[in-house]
């Protein structure tokens, strides 16, 4: 179990952070279906730092992680001293996986959902009733890219996150997509700024990859609402 000093999580370098997340365990069997590509230790850890060292949205904060998968945007969360996280997910398996990292961190923080973020049944509304009206500080997020048939959930995600949260919402999406993305923003009426763009470095993970691994480009955006 591994142990982590609170205290000294204000005061933590970038590296020191990629070192834990790089401990954080993925998927066994990533489902392609649902686009399980983990979140590298590297990228996760970049995402978060600049989150809570320039814009001071996670430390203290309640924070919400849409489509955690194995929880390596929840874990690094707790390490940087947020107040509480939630972890949304569909998959039984991925929580599941989530729930041993929690374990291994003895992190007591932050609490995992099951559910089905691209429905809006009668279930679904009934089960986001409460986690709809604003009831997070800050959402951080790796969605589905939105490609396969999945086309139009990372959207999705963007709005479901915009309901859920007072300040920010922070993503990752396909930089092919930023045009649409900014659009889509100014629709809506939100503020959004690509903070980086990132080589995210998908290593051969199905069987119909060719390529050992391949470089996507990505945006790191962040989502925020206008000031009146």
């Amino acid at each position: 179990m591994l142990k982590i000093d609170i205290f000294k999580a204000s005061r933590m370098r970038l590296k020191e952070l990629e070192g834990y997340l790089q401990q954080v365990e993925v998927f066994d069997k990533p489902k392609v279906e649902l686009e399980q590509y983990p979140t590298t230790p590297h990228i996760a850890s970049h995402m978060l730092y600049t989150i809570d060292q320039s814009f001071d949205d996670i430390e203290g904060k309640f924070i919400g992680d849409l489509g955690c998968g194995c929880g390596v945007l929840s874990v690094g969360c707790s390490i940087l001293g947020c107040a509480a996280c939630v972890g949304f997910d569909i998959d039984e398996d991925a929580l599941e996986k989530a729930s041993q990292n929690l374990k291994e961190f003895d992190i007591d923080n932050v609490d995992l959902v099951q559910c089905d973020l691209s429905q809006s049944d009668q279930s679904q509304t009934e089960l986001f009733a409460g986690w709809r009206n604003k009831a997070f500080d800050t959402i951080i997020m790796n969605p589905p890219f939105g490609t396969k048939s999945n086309n139009g959930i990372d959207l999705l995600f963007v709005q479901t996150a915009l309901s859920m949260c007072t300040t920010s919402v922070y993503s990752l999406h396909k930089t092919a997509t930023r045009k649409h993305i900014l659009k889509k923003a100014s629709e809506w009426g939100v503020e959004v700024e690509v903070l980086a763009e990132l080589r995210f470095n998908l290593a051969k993970t199905y069987k119909f990859h060719n390529k050992k691994s391949v470089d996507i480009e990505v945006d790191f955006i962040r989502f925020s609402f206008k000031e009146d």
